[in-house]
């Protein structure tokens, strides 16, 4: 049919030395590995996966050709096949039936490689393991595939009689695997289809003024608030823009996060939340992963040969890394990721296979400090058994701790009761809606989350579509700010402070920009990057070093802040003051009653003075809904909580 449509297709054909090979891809029907079964047998068949082995490139005999060893007459072509023997029967020339030796001038061969298609993470139900397939790649197809890859594949599915299997069990057994006949790389998380109405609600959503609070609160919103790790874990999903030097230097646009804190405060929640939201993603554990397991292993295959398996960082290729239990890893497993961490390669030198792999993922990691809880008097070095080396490989760092306050804990108790109503599986409509009677204050903490499906589309659409500019950079103030904080790194302790900080800084700008999908880079996103980096520093002090570095580096905060916020954090501050001295006062230390605790307006005046605040939005704050439904003013000019 193809010669008598195509005359091209005619010219080639009849030219011995040309072959042209015709490839089918854009399948309807997609199957999944694990239901590949008999009626599928020598069929074409589409299927979408993981790259996880890829052996050496051998050669085959695709057509053979012999000459008669006693008159050395040709005999030929015989085509060769892997199920069928090859009987040459007679030499034509002296009637001989043997022996025959190959003529290798005339033998045609062809390259061949296998790889192993592993079933991709996120398609895989919980509990069950990835199932994988063997893939024979023949042609301009060898060495289009890395470990790592996501493949969409059409290929035959076939049968080949196992000669190894059948001898250990005595059985009749066929192996079976795809021979591929078209191979697409998934270049990025870009492969998810976005329908026109879907861009159209995306943009729109784009243009809420509180678009960037919204997304954050989209990030695990049964989780209750944690705003500095759900910030950094919506800017890790959002990415920065990756670069190249003038010297081909490759930077990296991915963001590492590192959370650590007390035990029961959701850590490990969050990665769950990560890698059931973000279209590719890969899980991994510390103790449960070696050096090879996250980057790249060299092992042999059934038939004895060499080939290079990825690990789990080489699958997470144009994804995120998770890696629980960070701390538990051998210091050898961790030092073997420094590579990939920074340069986003993994260099393989084993076996006679000399490889560099790709590792453009984004990681958080988890860890535990090392003394069971985190010690708010010690260095951030002390509680935690990292090196420096790789503690400055990472972007944002996130200390949580089991902090006892009243009001934050009812809130909590309040958040988790209604999450459980709210979940369960025969709960009515309006208990579906339940919320906690007490809300959270700050303006960030009452944006209404977005739909996680939607957000899914707009996670993919921002990274793939929106590549911000830096054109607008203030470089004088973050050079400023990084001199200012890297002095206080060397006198105080804490984080260590590099110049890949400026880099970490300059790509959470390209991150908050992309959250509200814009092309290019404002001053309003350098204020977001600098407090999320400061925030990250100041967590890592000591408690008595944290206050002060919060008033010298206050002038680099406020504008990243909502005015209202800012007015509400003194408050909230003010009133846990006075709570603590009434408490400090009472006979055994008995904790006092919220509608007993007030301040007096002479104290907030004074407080909004220290912080260089505007006293005529401090009056308007004072006249606003958000203050009157939280606190009331009494005859006394005293402040006291709504209860």
């Amino acid at each position: 049919e193809a010669v008598a449509k195509f005359e091209t297709y005619r010219q080639l054909k009849d030219q011995e030395e040309n072959e042209l090979k015709v490839s089918l891809h854009g399948f309807p029907i997609k199957e999944p590995i694990r239901e590949l079964c008999t009626k599928h047998m020598s069929k074409l068949i589409y299927v979408v996966g993981v790259a996880t082995k890829r052996t050496n490139v051998f050669n085959e005999v695709k057509r053979l050709y012999l000459r008669c060893a006693k008159c050395n007459y040709p005999s030929g072509p015989f085509d060769v096949a892997e199920e069928k023997d090859l009987k040459p029967g007679s030499c034509i020339e002296c009637q001989s039936k043997g022996p025959w030796k190959v003529d290798r001038q005339k033998t045609l061969y062809q390259n061949f490689q296998k790889v192993t298609l592993q079933e991709s993470p996120s398609s895989v139900e919980p509990g069950k393991m990835p199932r994988s397939k063997e893939v024979i790649l023949t042609g301009d197809q060898v060495d289009t595939v890395r470990p790592g890859d996501e493949l969409y594949l059409t290929g035959v599915y076939k049968c080949r009689h196992d000669a190894a299997t059948n001898a250990r069990t005595c059985f009749p057994v066929y192996r079976t695997l795809i021979e591929a006949v078209h191979v697409h790389r998934k270049g990025d998380v870009n492969f998810m289809q976005i329908t026109d109405d879907q861009q159209q609600e995306i943009l729109a959503l784009a243009k809420e003024p509180n678009i960037r609070e919204r997304f954050i609160a989209s990030m695990a919103p049964s989780i209750y608030g944690m705003w500095h790790v759900k910030t950094a874990i919506a800017m890790a999903m959002m990415g920065g823009r990756r670069k190249e030097t003038a010297g081909k230097h490759r930077i990296r646009g991915d963001i590492n996060c590192l959370i650590v804190g007390d035990p029961g405060l959701a850590k490990s929640q969050f990665l769950k939340y990560v890698e059931s939201t973000f279209p590719r993603a890969v899980y991994t554990t510390g103790k449960g992963a070696s050096a090879v397991g996250l980057t790249a292993a060299v092992q042999r295959d059934e038939h004895g040969d060499w080939c290079l398996e990825g690990g789990a960082m080489v699958l997470a290729d144009n994804g995120i890394c998770l890696i629980d239990e960070f701390d538990k890893m051998n210091d050898q497993d961790r030092t073997s990721i420094h590579e990939a961490m920074e340069q986003q390669t993994i260099s393989i030198s084993k076996a006679g296979i000399v490889a560099t792999l790709q590792a453009r993922c984004s990681v958080i990691a988890v860890a535990n400090p090392t003394e069971g809880r985190y010690d708010p008097q010690r260095t951030f070095a002390q509680n935690v058994n990292l090196s420096d080396p790789i503690l400055s490989r990472f972007d944002v760092l996130c200390v949580l701790r089991d902090e006892s306050d009243s009001l934050q804990d009812q809130r909590l108790a309040e958040h988790v009761v209604c999450s459980h109503i709210r979940s369960h599986p025969e709960a009515s409509p309006d208990e579906k809606q339940t919320q906690p009677r007490s809300k959270n204050n700050t303006a960030a903490a009452q944006a209404k989350p977005i739909d996680q499906d939607l957000l899914q589309k707009y996670i993919v659409y921002a990274r793939t579509r929106i590549n911000p500019t830096m054109n607008d950079l203030d470089q004088e103030k973050l050079a400023s700010f990084y001199a200012d904080i890297r002095a206080e790194a060397f006198r105080s302790g804490g984080a260590p402070m590099t110049a890949r900080h400026i880099d970490s800084i300059v790509r959470l700008s390209e991150a908050s920009a992309r959250m509200e999908l814009r092309q290019h880079v404002t001053a309003r996103d350098l204020d977001n990057a600098i407090s999320v980096m400061l925030e990250s520093f100041i967590q890592s002090q000591k408690h008595q070093v944290a206050e002060e570095l919060r008033q010298k580096f206050k002038r680099y905060v406020p504008k990243s802040t909502p005015v209202s916020d800012q007015f509400m954090s003194i408050l909230q501050k003010l009133f846990k003051e006075k709570s603590e001295q009434m408490r400090v006062s009472r006979p055994g230390a008995a904790e006092p009653d919220a509608a007993e605790v007030s301040v007096t307006m002479a104290d907030v005046a004074a407080q909004i003075e220290r912080n260089d605040m505007d006293m005529d939005k401090a009056h308007e704050f004072l006249q606003s809904e958000r203050f009157s439904s939280n606190f009331r003013v009494s005859e006394g000019e005293r402040i006291y909580r709504t209860v």
